[in-house]
């Protein structure tokens, strides 16, 4: 019996091999569960390409999180390969160019309102589409950045990080009577996909190479997959509106 026997998971953002949620949907296969992966235009092929690289193939399905006829439909496309989910983990971030590395004064509105709402407000979109196949409740697991503190660079990707945030402790309050736990995994820089996407990166993670208590690897994905996979488990009945810091310690250090 693994952890996961017997669950069905959705899990969304895997893109690459070097992705938090690629490790999460390795490991959560090799602990028992059925995984479906989703993906939306262009970049689902990469998905479906990667796909094949897990221990057991995994169905691919399109889901824009933007997208209400998407979300409408997740219900039905997850249907055609599970008979319901037990968890979902929600690996989904975007900020626009200029709401990143430094501009944080003159970034409009549209590109801040595309921020909350791909790596925020998609959160509750997400979960509240997969309510139906959850009758008997479920674990959401999304995917964090600490958000307690201005990062260098990070500017409104860290502001709708604490958005996500709150959000995850709103929808924990409102789901508890239907026994879906909602918690996040806060983990430190891994040199993902996205992480390309954030100016300064590497001067990002240099300061984990000094105030990790516990030696960090940015390429080393699997620390914070393990956290997601023992939350989606049964080990943690009770927990909910967390934030499972995996970061080598850095996120209890002062400066």
């Amino acid at each position: 019996m693994g952890l996961l026997t017997g669950k069905r998971l959705l899990i969304t953002g895997v893109l690459t091999e070097a992705s938090i949620a690629f490790d999460t949907a390795r490991l959560a296969q090799d602990e028992g569960a059925q995984v479906v992966l989703s993906s939306y235009g262009r970049v689902r092929r990469l998905t479906e390409r990667i796909a094949g690289r897990l221990p057991q193939p995994a169905p691919v399905i399109e889901l824009d999180v933007t997208n209400v006829d998407d979300l409408a439909a997740l219900p039905e496309r997850v249907g055609e390969h599970l008979d319901g989910l037990d968890g979902v983990v929600h690996a989904i971030a975007f900020a626009p160019e200029a709401a990143l590395g430094g501009n944080f004064l003159n970034t409009g509105w549209d590109d801040v309102a595309t921020a909350f709402h791909v790596s925020a407000y998609s959160l509750k979109a997400l979960t509240t589409a997969a309510l139906p196949m959850m009758p008997d409740g479920g674990s959401v697991v999304g995917l964090d950045f600490d958000a307690t503190v201005a990062w260098p660079l990070y500017d409104w990707m860290g502001v709708a990080k604490a958005a996500l945030e709150s959000c995850s402790r709103y929808l924990a309050r409102d789901l508890g009577k239907q026994n879906v736990r909602v918690n996040l995994v806060s983990a430190g820089p891994i040199r993902t996909m996205a992480a390309k996407g954030i100016p300064g990166f590497e001067g990002l993670a240099a300061i984990w190479e000094t105030r990790a208590p516990l030696a960090w690897d940015v390429a080393d994905a699997e620390p914070a997959a393990r956290a997601i996979v023992a939350l989606l488990s049964d080990w943690f009945p009770k927990t909910t509106g967390e934030i499972v810091h995996v970061d080598g310690g850095v996120h209890a250090m002062g400066s």
